[in-house]
Protein backbone atom coordinates (compact mmCIF):
# COMPACT_ATOMS: atom_id res chain seq x y z
CA UNK A 1 0.00 0.00 0.00
CA UNK A 2 1.51 3.30 -1.11
CA UNK A 3 0.96 6.57 0.71
CA UNK A 4 1.54 10.07 -0.62
CA UNK A 5 5.01 11.03 -1.83
CA UNK A 6 7.47 11.07 1.04
CA UNK A 7 4.98 9.49 3.45
CA UNK A 8 6.36 5.95 3.31
CA UNK A 9 4.52 2.78 2.48
CA UNK A 10 3.27 -0.59 3.74
CA UNK A 11 4.08 -3.86 1.96
CA UNK A 12 4.03 -7.60 2.50
CA UNK A 13 7.36 -9.40 2.52
CA UNK A 14 7.66 -12.49 0.31
CA UNK A 15 9.30 -14.85 2.78
CA UNK A 16 7.22 -16.64 5.39
CA UNK A 17 7.32 -15.02 8.83
CA UNK A 18 4.97 -14.39 11.74
CA UNK A 19 4.86 -10.65 11.04
CA UNK A 20 4.97 -10.33 7.23
CA UNK A 21 3.67 -6.74 6.96
CA UNK A 22 6.31 -4.02 7.05
CA UNK A 23 5.83 -0.27 7.50
CA UNK A 24 8.65 1.97 6.20
CA UNK A 25 9.20 5.69 6.05
CA UNK A 26 11.34 7.76 3.70
CA UNK A 27 14.22 9.18 5.73
CA UNK A 28 15.95 11.08 2.91
CA UNK A 29 16.33 11.30 -0.85
CA UNK A 30 19.75 11.00 -2.48
CA UNK A 31 20.72 11.45 -6.13
CA UNK A 32 22.43 8.37 -7.67
CA UNK A 33 24.86 9.58 -10.33
CA UNK A 34 25.30 6.11 -11.79
CA UNK A 35 21.56 5.70 -12.37
CA UNK A 36 20.94 9.34 -13.06
CA UNK A 37 17.95 9.59 -10.73
CA UNK A 38 16.93 10.34 -7.18
CA UNK A 39 16.52 7.36 -4.83
CA UNK A 40 14.60 7.19 -1.60
CA UNK A 41 16.42 6.03 1.52
CA UNK A 42 13.97 4.21 3.75
CA UNK A 43 13.92 3.23 7.40
CA UNK A 44 11.80 0.48 8.89
CA UNK A 45 9.21 1.51 11.47
CA UNK A 46 8.35 -2.09 12.29
CA UNK A 47 6.97 -5.47 11.19
CA UNK A 48 3.35 -6.44 11.92
CA UNK A 49 1.03 -9.44 11.69
CA UNK A 50 -1.65 -7.65 9.66
CA UNK A 51 -1.77 -4.97 7.01
CA UNK A 52 -4.10 -2.92 9.21
CA UNK A 53 -1.57 -2.84 12.09
CA UNK A 54 1.19 -1.73 9.74
CA UNK A 55 -0.95 1.06 8.25
CA UNK A 56 -1.95 2.27 11.72
CA UNK A 57 1.70 2.29 12.86
CA UNK A 58 2.74 4.31 9.81
CA UNK A 59 -0.15 6.73 10.29
CA UNK A 60 0.76 7.19 13.97
CA UNK A 61 4.36 7.91 13.04
CA UNK A 62 3.32 10.49 10.43
CA UNK A 63 1.01 12.10 12.96
CA UNK A 64 3.63 12.20 15.74
CA UNK A 65 7.16 11.43 14.44
CA UNK A 66 9.51 9.80 16.91
CA UNK A 67 13.05 8.45 16.94
CA UNK A 68 12.80 5.09 15.17
CA UNK A 69 16.00 3.93 16.85
CA UNK A 70 14.76 4.81 20.33
CA UNK A 71 14.21 1.14 21.14
CA UNK A 72 17.93 0.52 20.60
CA UNK A 73 19.26 3.30 22.87
CA UNK A 74 21.20 2.10 25.90
CA UNK A 75 21.26 3.48 29.43
CA UNK A 76 24.67 5.03 28.72
CA UNK A 77 23.47 6.69 25.51
CA UNK A 78 20.54 8.30 27.33
CA UNK A 79 22.97 9.56 29.98
CA UNK A 80 25.31 10.97 27.32
CA UNK A 81 22.44 12.80 25.59
CA UNK A 82 21.04 14.13 28.85
CA UNK A 83 24.39 15.24 30.26
CA UNK A 84 25.35 17.01 27.02
CA UNK A 85 22.44 19.40 27.65
CA UNK A 86 22.34 19.46 31.44
CA UNK A 87 26.04 20.08 32.03
CA UNK A 88 25.86 23.33 30.05
CA UNK A 89 23.71 24.81 32.83
CA UNK A 90 25.74 23.79 35.89
CA UNK A 91 29.23 24.34 37.27
CA UNK A 92 31.94 21.64 36.90
CA UNK A 93 31.76 20.61 40.56
CA UNK A 94 28.04 19.81 40.22
CA UNK A 95 28.67 17.92 36.98
CA UNK A 96 31.21 15.73 38.77
CA UNK A 97 28.59 14.61 41.31
CA UNK A 98 26.31 13.40 38.50
CA UNK A 99 29.22 11.69 36.74
CA UNK A 100 30.11 9.93 39.99
CA UNK A 101 26.51 8.79 40.52
CA UNK A 102 26.38 7.47 36.94
CA UNK A 103 29.55 5.38 37.44
CA UNK A 104 27.77 3.18 39.99
CA UNK A 105 25.26 2.06 37.35
CA UNK A 106 27.98 0.23 35.40
CA UNK A 107 26.09 -3.12 35.46
CA UNK A 108 23.32 -1.58 33.30
CA UNK A 109 25.35 0.86 31.18
CA UNK A 110 24.98 -1.31 28.08
CA UNK A 111 21.36 -2.36 28.66
CA UNK A 112 18.67 -1.04 26.35
CA UNK A 113 16.96 1.76 28.22
CA UNK A 114 13.60 0.16 27.42
CA UNK A 115 14.69 -3.01 29.24
CA UNK A 116 15.67 -1.28 32.48
CA UNK A 117 13.27 -2.02 35.33
CA UNK A 118 13.00 -0.95 39.00
CA UNK A 119 14.87 -4.05 40.19
CA UNK A 120 17.88 -3.08 38.03
CA UNK A 121 17.95 0.45 39.41
CA UNK A 122 17.44 -0.69 43.01
CA UNK A 123 20.10 -3.37 42.64
CA UNK A 124 22.73 -0.87 41.51
CA UNK A 125 21.87 1.54 44.29
CA UNK A 126 21.86 -1.13 47.00
CA UNK A 127 25.14 -2.65 45.80
CA UNK A 128 26.95 0.71 45.61
CA UNK A 129 29.43 0.95 48.48
CA UNK A 130 28.65 4.61 49.17
CA UNK A 131 26.82 6.73 51.71
CA UNK A 132 23.15 7.60 51.80
CA UNK A 133 23.56 10.98 50.11
CA UNK A 134 25.27 9.41 47.08
CA UNK A 135 22.60 6.72 46.86
CA UNK A 136 19.98 9.46 46.80
CA UNK A 137 22.00 11.19 44.10
CA UNK A 138 21.86 7.98 42.07
CA UNK A 139 18.09 7.86 42.48
CA UNK A 140 17.80 11.52 41.46
CA UNK A 141 19.93 10.86 38.38
CA UNK A 142 17.59 8.08 37.26
CA UNK A 143 14.57 10.35 37.72
CA UNK A 144 16.22 12.98 35.52
CA UNK A 145 17.18 10.40 32.87
CA UNK A 146 13.60 9.12 32.73
CA UNK A 147 12.27 12.67 32.51
CA UNK A 148 14.55 13.18 29.51
CA UNK A 149 13.58 9.80 28.02
CA UNK A 150 9.86 10.52 28.34
CA UNK A 151 10.33 13.91 26.65
CA UNK A 152 12.00 12.33 23.62
CA UNK A 153 9.80 9.20 23.39
CA UNK A 154 12.62 6.89 24.46
CA UNK A 155 10.52 5.56 27.34
CA UNK A 156 6.86 5.52 28.29
CA UNK A 157 7.13 4.81 32.03
CA UNK A 158 9.32 6.38 34.72
CA UNK A 159 10.53 3.22 36.43
CA UNK A 160 12.78 5.24 38.75
CA UNK A 161 9.67 6.59 40.48
CA UNK A 162 8.69 3.02 41.38
CA UNK A 163 11.88 2.36 43.35
CA UNK A 164 10.25 2.68 46.76
CA UNK A 165 12.96 0.86 48.66
CA UNK A 166 15.54 3.60 48.01
CA UNK A 167 13.35 6.56 48.84
CA UNK A 168 14.31 8.62 51.84
CA UNK A 169 13.40 11.99 53.17
CA UNK A 170 15.78 14.91 52.89
CA UNK A 171 18.06 15.13 55.91
CA UNK A 172 17.29 18.06 58.14
CA UNK A 173 20.12 20.55 57.95
CA UNK A 174 20.23 23.08 60.75
CA UNK A 175 21.40 26.51 59.61
CA UNK A 176 23.01 28.74 62.23
CA UNK A 177 23.53 32.43 61.46
CA UNK A 178 26.85 33.98 62.48
CA UNK A 179 26.66 35.85 65.79
CA UNK A 180 27.93 39.41 66.19
CA UNK A 181 30.90 38.09 68.19
CA UNK A 182 31.78 35.56 65.48
CA UNK A 183 31.52 38.23 62.81
CA UNK A 184 33.83 40.44 64.87
CA UNK A 185 36.42 37.65 64.91
CA UNK A 186 36.22 37.46 61.10
CA UNK A 187 36.71 41.22 60.68
CA UNK A 188 39.71 41.11 63.00
CA UNK A 189 41.24 38.33 60.89
CA UNK A 190 40.13 39.44 57.42
CA UNK A 191 43.58 38.70 55.96
CA UNK A 192 43.23 34.97 56.68
CA UNK A 193 42.52 33.17 53.35
CA UNK A 194 38.89 33.44 52.23
CA UNK A 195 37.64 35.17 55.38
CA UNK A 196 36.87 38.14 53.14
CA UNK A 197 34.72 35.88 50.95
CA UNK A 198 32.77 34.74 54.01
CA UNK A 199 32.13 38.36 55.02
CA UNK A 200 31.04 39.26 51.49
CA UNK A 201 28.56 36.39 51.64
CA UNK A 202 27.22 37.64 54.98
CA UNK A 203 26.55 41.11 53.55
CA UNK A 204 25.25 40.13 50.11
CA UNK A 205 23.17 36.98 50.46
CA UNK A 206 24.86 35.19 47.57
CA UNK A 207 24.92 31.41 47.75
CA UNK A 208 28.51 30.15 48.18
CA UNK A 209 28.36 28.48 44.78
CA UNK A 210 27.16 31.74 43.22
CA UNK A 211 30.01 33.65 44.87
CA UNK A 212 32.57 31.13 43.61
CA UNK A 213 31.74 31.79 39.96
CA UNK A 214 31.10 35.55 39.99
CA UNK A 215 32.91 37.08 37.01
CA UNK A 216 34.70 40.41 37.19
CA UNK A 217 32.83 41.50 34.06
CA UNK A 218 29.69 41.38 36.23
CA UNK A 219 31.15 43.55 38.98
CA UNK A 220 30.53 47.29 38.56
CA UNK A 221 32.57 49.11 41.20
CA UNK A 222 31.40 52.55 40.03
CA UNK A 223 27.71 51.63 40.39
CA UNK A 224 28.49 49.42 43.42
CA UNK A 225 26.62 46.38 42.13
CA UNK A 226 27.48 42.82 41.15
CA UNK A 227 25.38 40.37 39.11
CA UNK A 228 25.04 36.61 38.78
CA UNK A 229 22.99 33.82 40.33
CA UNK A 230 22.02 30.17 39.94
CA UNK A 231 19.40 27.57 40.84
CA UNK A 232 15.98 29.18 40.17
CA UNK A 233 14.42 31.53 37.63
CA UNK A 234 14.14 34.16 40.37
CA UNK A 235 17.77 33.64 41.37
CA UNK A 236 19.45 33.68 37.97
CA UNK A 237 20.89 36.86 36.49
CA UNK A 238 20.03 39.03 39.46
CA UNK A 239 21.84 42.20 40.51
CA UNK A 240 22.81 42.82 44.14
CA UNK A 241 24.02 46.15 45.57
CA UNK A 242 27.49 45.98 47.09
CA UNK A 243 26.99 46.82 50.77
CA UNK A 244 29.21 49.64 52.05
CA UNK A 245 30.82 47.36 54.65
CA UNK A 246 32.20 44.98 52.01
CA UNK A 247 32.91 47.41 49.16
CA UNK A 248 36.65 47.55 49.91
CA UNK A 249 36.81 43.73 50.10
CA UNK A 250 35.10 43.38 46.73
CA UNK A 251 37.38 46.03 45.21
CA UNK A 252 40.48 44.30 46.57
CA UNK A 253 39.46 40.95 45.06
CA UNK A 254 38.53 42.66 41.79
CA UNK A 255 41.95 44.32 41.47
CA UNK A 256 43.71 41.08 42.41
CA UNK A 257 41.75 39.16 39.75
CA UNK A 258 42.66 41.74 37.11
CA UNK A 259 46.36 41.55 38.03
CA UNK A 260 46.20 37.73 37.81
CA UNK A 261 44.43 37.83 34.46
CA UNK A 262 41.51 35.91 35.93
CA UNK A 263 37.91 36.17 34.76
CA UNK A 264 36.58 35.45 38.24
CA UNK A 265 36.25 37.69 41.29
CA UNK A 266 37.48 35.01 43.70
CA UNK A 267 40.49 32.82 42.99
CA UNK A 268 42.38 30.03 44.69
CA UNK A 269 45.89 31.44 44.28
CA UNK A 270 47.58 28.32 45.68
CA UNK A 271 45.33 25.80 43.95
CA UNK A 272 47.15 22.76 42.56
CA UNK A 273 44.57 22.38 39.78
CA UNK A 274 44.34 26.01 38.75
CA UNK A 275 43.02 29.16 40.35
CA UNK A 276 39.36 28.53 39.43
CA UNK A 277 37.38 28.30 42.67
CA UNK A 278 34.82 25.49 42.75
CA UNK A 279 32.28 25.04 45.52
CA UNK A 280 34.20 22.00 46.78
CA UNK A 281 37.40 24.05 47.04
CA UNK A 282 35.59 26.84 48.85
CA UNK A 283 34.01 24.41 51.28
CA UNK A 284 37.49 23.08 52.10
CA UNK A 285 38.79 26.62 52.74
CA UNK A 286 35.65 27.37 54.76
CA UNK A 287 36.32 24.37 56.99
CA UNK A 288 39.86 25.67 57.61
CA UNK A 289 38.33 28.95 58.79
CA UNK A 290 36.07 27.00 61.16
CA UNK A 291 39.06 25.12 62.57
CA UNK A 292 41.28 28.18 62.87
CA UNK A 293 38.75 30.32 64.75
CA UNK A 294 36.86 27.55 66.58
CA UNK A 295 33.63 28.08 64.66
CA UNK A 296 30.96 25.57 63.70
CA UNK A 297 29.26 26.74 60.52
CA UNK A 298 28.31 25.54 57.06
CA UNK A 299 29.03 27.58 53.92
CA UNK A 300 25.32 28.40 53.42
CA UNK A 301 25.14 29.93 56.91
CA UNK A 302 26.43 33.18 55.38
CA UNK A 303 23.26 33.46 53.27
CA UNK A 304 21.07 32.68 56.28
CA UNK A 305 22.93 35.34 58.23
CA UNK A 306 22.20 37.96 55.57
CA UNK A 307 18.51 37.11 55.45
CA UNK A 308 18.30 37.12 59.25
CA UNK A 309 20.00 40.53 59.36
CA UNK A 310 17.57 41.79 56.74
CA UNK A 311 14.57 40.64 58.75
CA UNK A 312 15.96 42.18 61.93
CA UNK A 313 16.59 45.47 60.11
CA UNK A 314 12.97 45.37 58.84
CA UNK A 315 13.94 45.34 55.17
CA UNK A 316 11.00 45.36 52.77
CA UNK A 317 9.97 41.72 52.26
CA UNK A 318 9.81 41.93 48.47
CA UNK A 319 13.08 43.81 48.09
CA UNK A 320 14.80 41.27 50.32
CA UNK A 321 13.47 38.44 48.14
CA UNK A 322 14.68 40.21 44.99
CA UNK A 323 18.18 40.57 46.44
CA UNK A 324 18.51 36.92 47.51
CA UNK A 325 16.66 35.53 44.48
CA UNK A 326 13.59 34.06 46.16
CA UNK A 327 10.37 33.56 44.25
CA UNK A 328 7.69 36.23 44.75
CA UNK A 329 4.17 34.81 44.64
CA UNK A 330 2.29 38.12 44.77
CA UNK A 331 1.27 38.80 41.14
CA UNK A 332 1.10 42.59 41.52
CA UNK A 333 4.59 42.75 42.99
CA UNK A 334 6.10 40.15 40.65
CA UNK A 335 4.63 41.33 37.33
CA UNK A 336 3.53 44.94 37.64
CA UNK A 337 5.93 46.47 40.17
CA UNK A 338 9.35 47.53 38.88
CA UNK A 339 12.05 48.11 41.46
CA UNK A 340 15.08 50.32 40.88
CA UNK A 341 18.65 49.59 41.94
CA UNK A 342 18.51 52.68 44.13
CA UNK A 343 15.60 51.15 46.07
CA UNK A 344 17.59 47.93 46.55
CA UNK A 345 20.68 49.90 47.60
CA UNK A 346 18.77 51.96 50.19
CA UNK A 347 17.14 48.82 51.54
CA UNK A 348 20.36 46.82 51.91
CA UNK A 349 21.90 49.75 53.83
CA UNK A 350 19.39 49.13 56.60
CA UNK A 351 21.70 46.29 57.59
CA UNK A 352 24.33 47.91 59.79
Amino acid sequence: MRMGNGNGCVYKMKDKRRKPWRAVITSKIEFDDSKGKALQKRRVIGNFETQKEAVEALAEYLKNPYDIDANKITFSEVYERWSADHFKEIVPSAARTWTSAYSYFKPIHDMRFLDVRPNHIEGCIKDANVGGSTKQRMKSLCNMLYKYALKYDIATVNYASLCDSVKRGKPQIIRIPFTDDEEKVLWENVDFPFVDMVLIGIYSGWRPQELAILRIENVDLDERVFSGGLKTDAGRNRSVPIHDKIYDLVKKNYEKAVSMGSKFLFNDENGQQGTFLTYDKYRGRFNKINKKFHLSHRPHDTRHTFITKGKQAKMDEYLLKIIVGHEISDVTEKIYTHRSMEELRNEIRKIK
